[in-house]
């Protein structure tokens, strides 16, 4: 028999997060075990500054739209979410790195907050909950970490080095209000050491290899949203506008999965509008009616307590592949399984890239669109001009997860690599995409068509037939292995499976019985 805890539920095998009927369950163990590597991390490298140590977190806050009272849908601060799995806003978490003592801190709410948005939980719930040593409120933190002899305070400080944007390093002074004022004592001082340079690499290397349970987790999800996408597949047809494409996905997910947020925003791409590599988003959004014989490219991906599944699928909308088409989705396919085939840990994810890039290159010789030799095509970096991104990217608690560049390891400054997420070896227990593609971007095609170095590699009037093509891609998340990979994606790919899914044969699944998921094998 299982107690709930408002979407959390504790069993005689402790606590974990639920959303109930057949969604995962993800043991708080997970947080306890990500908690204890940083711990380790840090006796390990400072071994003088983890005695006395206490690594403090800040959560994700309420937020309101604007200028209005209007609340935003929370969806927790990913490094938070890595530690302590908490979902409610405005919390704080401490850890001591010597011992791994674990403290969380939970907003002091109004009375009226029981009134407007829910029961008013004590301390004592949060700490069954989320399986940690003890829960205070955030106003109490200076005390809590004097009385616990803290030597040292770690704060997150630095900067994602695939977005290049700054982790917001929490203010300490609004918890400490006489840290800046040098001279005055008080029982609610600072300790003697703020340290702000270790720990977001510590912590930022540690989400690079996922540990079995949070692998679990990214299995659910990614199949979640593979069902999704067959789902969408099959009830797709022409005259369609692009956000029902979209809605169908989300229900699905939300439906079957307990899924509410989405890893990014949807990419329903049709027609030409598959050339837009992040379309979607609010200046061109999943507003356009397909017609008979386009394309459609859909990048979706669920996501199940902050953890993200990506996942390309492109089809005709008819569900016949035309010979243009099914020459374009060939060539991104090949590319995929060429990179799946050799892909184990010790293998450069740049050799990767360049991998997919000459086999899509190979099948545009092949078909007409380019002319010379596919060593001067690599050399001019003509294969930057159809594949404009990188091949994949890390993936866990962020769609693009942190760590692709690791100290040392540089973006390299090339057409088509420079877009690359990530610069490093593979290694056993990482997850990442596998998204090749092949695109008709026309500002490139224009720019590479018309520069005298590469103008003569372009079959021009073959060329001028895919204008409006758009594109496709085709996009997996995988898991590294000792020795290859586990694909965690399952959706048709082959061209006969895609047309008989979308002719309505059943992909190797259960039928979906009372909501229950699909389990489907690959």
């Amino acid at each position: 028999m299982s107690s709930e805890l408002n979407g959390s539920w504790k069993d005689e095998n402790g606590s974990f997060f639920s959303l109930g009927l057949e969604t995962h369950k993800i043991p708080m163990l997970l947080y306890k075990e990500n908690r204890e590597i940083i711990c380790k991390a840090f006796r390990e490298n400072y071994p003088e500054k983890a005695d006395g140590g206490v690594a403090l977190f800040k959560g994700a806050c309420s937020q309101e739209r604007n200028d209005s009272d209007r609340e935003l849908l929370v969806r927790q601060e990913s490094y938070f979410a890595f530690l302590f799995g908490v979902t409610e806003p405005d919390f704080y978490g401490a850890v001591r790195l010597d011992t791994g003592h674990t403290t969380l801190f939970m907003p002091r709410l109004p009375e009226s907050y029981a009134i407007w948005m829910g029961r008013i939980r004590p301390p004592s719930y949060f700490q069954a909950r989320y399986a940690v040593e003890e829960v205070f409120y955030v106003d109490q933190i200076p005390e809590a970490l004097q009385q616990a002899d803290t030597q040292v305070v770690f704060l997150m400080s630095g900067v994602n080095s695939d977005s290049s944007t700054a982790f917001p390093t929490p203010d300490l002074a609004a918890l400490w209000p006489t840290f800046h004022s040098p001279g005055k004592s008080s029982p609610h001082s600072l300790p003697p050491e703020v340290d702000l340079q270790e720990l977001y690499p510590l912590v930022q290397e540690a989400r690079v290899i996922k540990s079995p349970l949070q692998i679990d987790v990214l299995r659910y999800v990614a199949r979640i949203s593979s069902q999704a996408h067959v789902h969408v597949m099959q009830n797709t047809c022409p005259g369609m506008a692009e956000y029902q494409l979209e809605s169908l996905f989300q229900h699905y997910c939300y439906f079957h999965g307990g899924c509410r947020h989405m890893s990014y925003i949807c990419i329903c791409a049709t027609g030409a509008n598959a050339a837009v590599l992040h379309y979607g988003s609010g200046a061109f959004p999943n507003q356009r009616v397909f017609q008979d014989g386009d394309m459609a490219l859909l990048d979706m991906g669920a996501e199940y307590a902050c953890f993200c599944s990506d996942i390309t699928c492109s089809f005709p909308v008819n569900g016949i592949f035309t010979p243009d088409q099914r020459m374009v989705y060939q060539a991104v396919l090949d590319a995929q399984l060429a990179v799946m085939a050799v892909m184990r840990p010790g293998v450069e994810w740049t050799e990767m890239h360049l991998l997919a890039e000459r086999t899509i290159l190979a099948a545009l010789l092949e078909a007409q669109l380019l002319t010379g030799t596919l060593y001067d095509l690599t050399r001019h970096h003509i294969g930057a001009v159809f594949m404009p991104h990188g091949l994949g990217h890390l993936l866990g608690l962020d769609t693009h997860d942190v760590g692709g560049y690791p100290a040392g390891r540089a973006r390299v400054d090339s057409p088509g690599l420079r877009s690359l997420r990530m610069n490093r070896c593979l290694e056993e227990g990482m997850v990442l995409t596998v998204e090749p593609g092949c695109y008709f971007v026309q500002p490139l095609l224009d720019q590479a068509m018309s520069a005298p170095a590469t103008r003569d590699f372009f079959v021009k009037e073959n060329i001028e037939r895919f204008r409006n093509f758009g594109g496709v891609r085709l996009e997996d998340d995988v898991l590294v292995t000792s020795n290859g990979i586990e694909n965690l994606t399952i959706c048709p790919r082959l061209i006969e499976d895609v047309e008989a899914v979308m002719a309505g044969s059943p992909w190797p699944a259960e039928p979906v019985v009372g909501g229950k998921p699909l389990h489907m094998t690959s």
